[in-house]
């Protein structure tokens, strides 16, 4: 019987010929990778488990970027914890402010995950390096400070549902209307606790940027992760930062999925998500017209130098509405020297928005741009449920960086091909 590539990397990770779903096992792990708001509670734990040494501290990854720059004490103490215990264990992939960025944007351009690798992350977008080949989920901190002792995680072999897309990739429809557009289907949890594989035409011409926007919000439709077969593509983006070598990797041709979708994208509109849930995408025309007062270009999801490319694609040769506060978020160093470099900080500052270091922030509604009672925001970050991005009544969409950086310019939600 086929394997799909989920299945196939259980396989090899826990010592097995055949895996099939619902099938529970113990597999090694390749990376276990930890932030500033989930490390501290895995450290309590791992002392009081008895552990005294992490399994290995080069698979270990720890990652100042939810409320970096510390915004206040408590988020101080939280990044000295996760500190102290890299230095503690060794760690030497640690991540400190001035030298870090956003996780799943630091992880996969530093070469640390590779196709066919099996990684747990305490936060639940891990599932961006499925866009490599991996196989990536988001677990609590209690089974990351057992990864760090044990080297192992336990998995139900998941399901896996296909998503096929083709067609002709329209103008100024990226990655992000992709999801959205899956998403919306699929529902907010159709896909829990399976694994989303992304296949066809579209996929395999899409840049890396667009492929971890897909993976990355994989986890929006309820999966446990999202993969992408690696090709060319991927091995290029990995060939200057880290060696592949290939496995048995790709779904075999007789692998059994639990669902299978297909998604003629030729005639896609950049897709909206509407207040406050992912799946509650629709074409941007039925939003045009709504009014914003803030937009948040940046995020894990849209946050690498193709997403402010696009952004100032469409900015270039305007101005920020005045009654909108446009904060622009580089989610590393290297994104922000890019940006730098291209003339693109400068044309964003000049246009009258604002250049935040790299961090989560407002994604989070931890800081740096908390919508008040009653405002609306337009940003390229991956959730807008209820009261995460500030006060309870405050409502946000969810978009690409064409359609944010349109809005920014007439202070409602715009189509960007009319700009």
């Amino acid at each position: 019987m086929g394997m799909t590539i989920a299945e196939k990397i259980l396989a090899a990770h826990s010592g097995k010929t055949q895996v099939k779903p619902g099938e529970l096992l113990f597999a090694d792990l390749d990376l276990v990778m930890g932030t500033d708001v989930t490390v501290p509670l895995s450290v309590d734990v791992f002392r009081r488990m008895g552990a005294k040494k992490v399994f290995d501290p080069q698979k270990i990854v720890l990652v100042n970027d939810h409320f970096v720059p510390a915004k206040d004490v408590k988020a101080a103490e939280l990044s000295k914890i996760m500190r102290e215990f890299a230095h503690e264990q060794n760690i030497s992939n640690y991540f400190e402010v001035g030298r870090s960025g956003i996780c799943h944007i630091i992880v996969p351009d530093s070469g640390l995950v590779k196709p066919g690798d099996l990684v747990i992350g305490a936060d639940s977008h891990t599932c961006t390096y499925g866009a490599l080949g991996a196989l990536a989920t988001g677990v609590g901190s209690t089974d990351m400070a057992a990864g760090w002792a044990l080297g192992k995680g336990w998995f139900r072999v998941p399901e896996t549902i296909k998503v096929k897309f083709t067609g002709n990739l329209p103008r100024v429809v990226g990655g992000k209307d992709l999801i959205l557009l899956a998403i919306s289907k699929i529902g907010v949890d159709g896909a829990r606790y399976q694994v989303i594989e992304f296949s066809g035409p579209v996929i395999d011409s899409l840049p890396m940027s667009d492929r971890f926007t897909i993976a990355n919000m994989a986890v929006e439709a309820g999966a446990k992760s999202g993969i992408i077969p690696p090709d060319a593509t991927t091995k290029k983006f990995l060939s200057n930062e880290t060696s592949w070598e290939h496995r048995d990797i790709l779904p075999d041709v007789d692998a059994i999925y639990s669902k299978e979708f297909v998604f003629d994208i030729s005639d896609l509109s950049p897709m909206v998500a509407k207040p406050y849930l992912p799946s509650n995408a629709v074409p941007v025309k039925e939003v045009v017209g709504t009014r914003i007062d803030q937009v948040v270009i940046g995020s894990c999801t849209n946050g690498r130098i193709e997403d402010f490319r696009a952004a100032w694609g469409i900015l270039k040769g305007h101005q920020v509405h005045p009654d909108v506060r446009l904060i622009v978020i580089p989610s590393s160093p290297k994104v922000l020297q890019l940006m730098i470099q291209e003339g693109i900080v400068q044309g964003f500052v000049a246009a009258g928005a604002v250049i935040s270091p790299p961090t989560c922030g407002p994604c989070i509604g931890g800081h740096m741009g908390i919508l008040a009672a009653g405002e609306v925001g337009l940003y390229t970050t991956n959730r807008n449920f209820v009261g995460r991005n500030g006060h309870p009544t405050s409502q946000v969409y969810l978009s690409g960086p064409f359609v944010a950086a349109a809005s920014a310019i007439t202070g409602c939600i715009t189509d960007p091909r009319t700009i």
